[in-house]
């Protein structure tokens, strides 16, 4: 019999079947303003993607598809029954669907067609609000194409097959799938972040090209990927390979999965220890020019690692936003409460800066002239830095503002919490990505070039920005412990980088706050402490849900 002693009330409605993409002003602005010397048609057809692409990342069905791929993680499967070393991994059909869903939508489809990456970044931004694990095989595929193209033979070969939209799960010999994905192994146990201390080695074979790999490399994510680029030590020193699953022939490549990791999030997606004995690679590149073969899609994955931190900001900005809209506490509605309005406002300024941010370094990459590439040198890495730095405290504070209901794992917060610190350790650490713009700070004076002009298009349009560039100066003038402040000064860029984006495309009221705030040091240590005299309620009005 139903309980009669209450009714349930005053809790936020489920909030699905809306369009993450057409929902977003922030991100909408973004692509129309990047693509608004592009042919109109071009605009309408990426307009029309995206917004199938949103309602399906706010269905029912991809978050039921969510759950259950995080609730079912994939399972190690190193024998078949008869005793045969088949080194396998078992994923949930979920899995399946969200990652055929992101193939679908050519979220590995950037580098060939007009505003390629812009559309993909976007897209990607929409659909990881859905499900964040699946993204790794889908960001590695992706990046994987301008390291082949050191090789124009592999290239030919693999291109087609890496940008396709169809996905085929079945391990089966390149040449006979109609799509493939690609996965990358450079960690190894004692080397960590320092890939020039791989220990894995490399044996020339008598066809050339061809070379047998010994080693163990002690991170390789998506496992199933058809294809993975390695580093390994060749008679010439650090050389990438390419590293087939499965052989011409049919015949499994030597790929013995050790152990699958027990990680703190990213519960989707497989990330494994594998061992290379004689297996089978082809160089890709010179012997000993590893690290430079392989540098352009390591500078493209971390552009992702940004974009997917930022999606996962926008979603957690989304999901606080409509609990306060619906939930009412001491007379009011909880968005209109002064002090809830602070904190989502700040929220909401954290996200805008984020997502202004990535869309910006996205649409440099389809330039590609000498001054976008020279500016990307130093913007990625920064923004690699402080966007995923800056994801979990906003998570975080996001969970908190569903109270009770945010920590329960239905919410879907705390798995996007556990999430949240990923994409700043992969791809390189923060010291890692602090150090890499002090190295184009250093070697290549044209990087912060590019750099300065980007930020002096915004010159003279707020003072606590023009303080903030001047202030950054001075200590890109002080060698004095460079490294030591490597990260002080790298959250100065992105903060100035950001900064200037906001005071030229976003409204007045937006630019305002983050650079009182930001810049300005009218700021407390935590979220929701904006000064009072800002247009909060204007702010917050620009996160929510459009339409």
């Amino acid at each position: 019999m139903a309980a009669t002693t209450h009714t349930v009330g005053n809790q936020a409605p489920p909030l699905v079947a809306y369009d993450v993409f057409g929902g977003d002003r922030v991100l909408t602005e973004a692509l129309e303003r990047h693509l608004s010397d592009a042919p109109p048609e071009l605009l309408e057809e990426v307009r029309d993607d995206l917004t199938v692409l949103g309602r399906a990342a706010g269905s029912a069905q991809a978050q039921e598809w969510a759950r259950q791929a995080n609730e079912n993680p994939p399972r190690l499967v190193t024998h078949d029954r008869y005793g045969n070393r088949i080194d396998e991994v078992d994923f949930h059909p979920a899995w399946h669907r969200l990652l055929g869903k992101a193939v679908g939508a050519g979220l590995t489809d950037a580098w060939g067609r007009p505003a390629g990456h812009l559309r993909r970044a976007a897209g990607f931004f929409v659909w990881s609000q859905a499900e964040a694990g699946h993204g790794c095989p889908v960001s590695m595929t992706h990046a994987a194409v301008p390291a082949l193209r050191v090789d124009p033979e592999l290239a030919s070969v693999w291109e087609p097959l890496l940008t396709s939209h169809l996905y085929e799960r079945e391990l089966r010999p390149s040449a006979a799938k109609a799509g493939v994905l690609f996965g990358m192994g450079m960690t190894e146990k004692q080397g960590g972040s320092d890939v020039r201390a791989n220990t894995t080695t490399a044996t020339a074979l008598d066809a050339a090209g061809e070379y047998l790999l010994t080693g163990h490399k002690w991170f390789c994510s998506a496992p199933m990927c058809d294809g993975f680029l390695v580093l390994a030590q060749a008679p010439g020193g650090l050389t990438c390979f390419l590293v087939p699953r499965v052989l011409p022939d049919g015949s499994r490549n030597a790929f013995a999965l050790q152990r699958l990791k027990d990680k703190l999030g990213n519960r989707s997606n497989a990330s494994s220890e594998v061992e290379f004995d004689r297996t089978w690679a082809r160089r890709v590149g010179e012997e000993g020019r590893g690290v430079k073969t392989i540098i352009e899609m390591v500078a493209a994955t971390r552009l992702d690692c940004a974009i997917g931190s930022a999606a996962q900001m926008r979603q957690a900005l989304t999901q606080a936003v409509h609990h306060a809209e619906h939930r009412s506490a001491f007379g009011a509605r909880l968005i209109e409460q002064p002090l809830m309005r602070n904190v989502l406002a700040d929220l909401a300024l954290e996200s805008e800066a984020a997502t202004v941010l990535t869309m910006r370094l996205a649409a440099a990459y389809d330039a590609d002239t000498d001054q976008e590439r020279a500016f990307l040198r130093i913007a990625v890495p920064a923004a690699k830095y402080w966007v995923t730095k800056r994801c979990t405290p906003m998570v975080a504070e996001a969970l908190e503002c569903l109270g009770g209901n945010g920590y329960v794992e239905e919410s879907g917060l705390p798995r996007l919490l556990r999430e949240s610190p990923l994409n700043s350790i992969w791809e390189g650490s923060g010291n890692v990505q602090a150090l890499d713009v002090l190295r184009a700070l250093q070697r290549e004076p044209l990087a912060l070039n590019a750099f300065l002009q980007e930020v002096g298009l915004a010159r003279g349009a707020d003072h606590r920005l023009d303080s903030a560039i001047k202030d950054l100066l001075t200590d890109l003038a002080d060698l004095e412990g460079i490294q030591a402040r490597a990260r002080r000064v790298v959250e100065r860029i992105a903060l100035v980088l950001q900064g200037s984006l906001l005071v030229r495309w976003a409204p007045p009221e937006v630019a305002d706050a983050f650079c009182a705030s930001r810049l300005g040091h009218d700021w407390g240590s935590a979220f929701g402490t904006l000064p009072h005299s800002l247009d909060l309620g204007a702010v917050v009005e620009r996160a929510r849900i459009a339409g």
